[in-house]
């Protein structure tokens, strides 16, 4: 398995938890609700890298453009203590100054061995 390479996002990270619930509302107004799946809870974020260099740029932006927006990678989200697996299916670069450049990706949780 292949690791994101170790260049760290910008503060201001986002998490998305969006949890797999089903549920069902009776007829009295009564609704039951039941947690879906295995791994019900499987986390998106939105990493930014802003003002780094071409080169980091180059190093991210080539590392998923080599995964193709299919195959999964490790990485460890800011203030986690492990990693998980990743799908990354849309980046945008942009380079807003000479020799600069800022990254913004999506990262999808997913739940592979």
């Amino acid at each position: 398995m292949t690791t994101f390479p170790s260049i760290t996002p910008s503060y201001g990270l986002r998490q998305i938890n969006s949890p797999d619930v089903r549920q069902v509302q009776f007829g009295d107004g009564y609704v039951q609700r039941l947690v879906f799946g295995l791994n019900q809870n499987l986390k998106s974020y939105n990493p930014v890298w802003k003002n780094i260099s071409e080169t980091d740029a180059d190093t991210i932006s080539n590392f998923l453009d080599a995964r193709g927006g299919s195959e999964s990678f490790d990485w460890t989200p800011p203030g986690e203590a492990g990693s998980s697996k990743f799908i990354c299916q849309s980046w945008v670069k942009t380079i807003p100054y000479r020799n600069r450049a800022t990254i913004q990706a999506t990262f999808n949780e997913v739940a592979e061995p």
